[in-house]
């Protein structure tokens, strides 16, 4: 009998077969294994058919006809002098057609609302244009007394907390020109005008995750604001609590900023995000 025609010793290969065709369990089966596969790949940098079987918990002949399969859609190559299979340079093609497709303001539109509707505050959606923090996306908490529609509005990146997370995540060359280009007005007595001054904040800032303001911007406004991040790590938008200062007092920033930071972090892996620890997006 020739080997690929093999009856296999696996059972879930057994099942795999017997259950075949379209809307078949094995079907998902086989699709949550292959990309199983990928992921092993992508973490070693390259296996054996051994390994990868090993890893899977699968008989060898199973793993060798996935890795087969995606290497004739050009996700894997197979380095036939070390034996090993490796992640093909279909896997850039694809990885590549996603960025340009995603867009912040989608992918946030659920999030800034159910953290809105937790926080009861408004919050704020802001991206990096010309110099300055545009508000993309907005909801109003239930506390929210203010009706005042930030969407399209430009605002100063040094006097706002979504204006300092997106500063502070530019490269250095880059904020030198923004901040010559655009200067240091003062809006409030607390407004920084000092560069010295906001370049030590936004050093904090890149260190802790998140800047907040008091009262910089506008008399009775305060705000907190975290990063929201892409594929490569670079920060795309910043995601803003904010209220009235005689309620969002410090001490209330910092009791949101847990939920601030996590609805930051679901947002950054619906774009691509991969934290340091390698967890992969979900969502």
């Amino acid at each position: 009998m020739p080997p690929h025609a093999r009856a296999s010793s696996d059972p879930a290969d057994a099942t795999t077969e017997r259950s075949g065709g379209e809307g078949g369990g094995g079907g998902v089966q086989s699709v949550d294994r292959a990309i199983s596969v990928l992921e092993i790949l992508a973490r070693t940098g390259g296996s054996s058919v051994t390994e990868v079987a090993a890893e899977l918990g699968v008989h060898k002949s199973t793993a060798s006809r996935l890795l087969a399969a995606l290497e004739a859609r050009g996700l894997v190559h197979h380095a036939a002098d070390r034996g090993q299979y490796r992640l093909g340079f279909g896997i850039l093609r694809l990885a590549h057609a996603i960025p340009g497709r995603l867009s912040v303001v989608t992918e946030a539109r659920d999030e800034i609302r159910e953290l809105a509707r937790t926080v009861s505050e408004t919050v704020n959606l802001a991206v990096l244009r010309e110099g300055h923090a545009v508000n993309v996306g907005q909801e109003m908490g239930p506390s929210t007394v203010s009706t005042y529609d930030w969407i399209g509005s430009i605002t100063p990146l040094h006097a706002t907390a979504s204006g300092k997370v997106l500063l502070a995540g530019l490269p250095s060359e880059d904020r030198a020109r923004v901040l010559k280009e655009q200067g240091l007005r003062s809006y409030t007595a607390r407004t920084v005008t000092s560069r010295k001054a906001l370049e030590r904040q936004l050093l904090d800032v890149a260190a802790q995750g998140y800047a907040a303001t008091s009262e910089e911007f506008e008399i009775g406004l305060n705000s907190v604001a975290v990063p929201v991040r892409d594929h490569l790590g670079t920060v795309v938008a910043a995601i803003s609590v904010s209220g009235p200062a005689f309620r969002f007092s410090d001490g209330t920033m910092e009791a949101v900023l847990e939920d601030l930071r996590a609805t930051g972090e679901r947002v950054s892996r619906r774009m691509g995000w991969v934290p340091a620890d390698g967890t992969a997006p979900r969502g």
